[in-house]
């Protein structure tokens, strides 16, 4: 399947448009009704991301491995779900669906016959995108989802970026995790950045890589300035949040989870790895994810 824009699968509504590349079933492009672009453009010489999908497994594995049972799989950090063709399952001018489904590469790296589902939904100023996790095995599957997307800092409204800001939904006092050099769950924690529910934002917060909240409370944040339009991220279905830069980069990432990268010296049955969600046989589970443009 291409990778080029003309194979990009088209969504609109009257306040926002949203294009999906189905290598990875990534969403590519979203812009307000003016055309404005939300989105952080995947630019190579920065970060080529845009709003990956991290699948069978979130963050890194110790070693770039997991042991399930008597057998040691390697993965690469965030898995091969962004990196797979997705199948066009439908498409209309509002809604669009994406499958991926185990193949002979796959099971090499992960033994499981599954089917990842990706529906996106535009409505409104409202993009949802949910992500289905089917098990077509006879013994349970342990798997980790995560969204990663990534918008422009600045936001194009016209303020600086040092006026740009996270606020949570609700008070998040606990402390955070950081990762170590390894990419894995670093020892400890450390105090929380979250004052009166906002994150201020400023590259020095990313010069340790992501801000990882492994006990949020919120089931939503919104991100922008105090003047102008600001996007709300809503994840009613994640355990974990990530929020991550490049220090410098004109982009910020706000990740919901479920799952997380291996703590250091981790050395347990994969099963048991933290955010690790077990589908039965024949099952299913969902994670979602709702992006919204909230006027000013």
């Amino acid at each position: 399947m291409s990778d080029q824009p003309g194979s990009w699968i088209s969504l609109g509504s009257p306040e926002l448009s949203a294009r999906i590349n189905p290598l990875g079933a990534q969403l590519s492009i979203l812009r307000d009704r003016a055309g404005r672009d939300l989105l952080w453009d995947g630019n190579p010489a920065v970060w080529n991301g845009r709003a990956p999908l991290l699948f069978p497994i979130v963050g890194s594995l110790a070693g770039g491995a997991y042991r399930l049972g008597t057998r040691t799989y390697q993965l690469p950090r965030h898995g091969f779900a962004r990196g797979k063709p997705f199948e066009v399952a439908s498409a209309t001018p509002t809604a669009a669906a994406f499958t991926l489904r185990a193949d002979e590469s796959t099971l090499q790296v992960y033994p499981f016959h599954f089917e990842l589902g990706v529906d996106f939904a535009l409505q409104g100023a409202s993009l949802t995108v949910t992500a289905t996790v089917r098990n077509l095995t006879d013994a349970a599957l342990p798997a980790s989802f995560g969204f990663h997307p990534a918008f422009r800092w600045p936001l194009p409204y016209e303020q600086a970026r040092a006026a740009h800001f996270i606020e949570f939904a609700q008070d998040e006092p606990t402390p955070i995790r950081r990762l170590n050099s390894a990419g894995l769950v670093a020892p400890g924690s450390v105090p929380t950045p979250v004052a009166d529910r906002v994150l201020p934002l400023a590259d020095a917060l990313f010069a340790p890589d992501v801000v990882i909240f492994d006990q949020v409370r919120s089931r939503s944040v919104t991100y922008g300035a105090q003047v102008g339009p600001r996007i709300r991220v809503s994840y009613p279905d994640a355990p974990y949040l990530g929020i991550w830069s490049k220090p410098g980069a004109p982009f910020v990432c706000i990740e919901p989870w479920h799952g997380i990268s291996d703590p250091e010296g981790f050395t347990g049955d994969f099963s048991a790895k933290p955010g690790v969600f077990s589908v039965p046989p024949g099952g299913a589970q969902s994670v979602r994810m709702e992006i919204t443009l909230l006027s000013s």
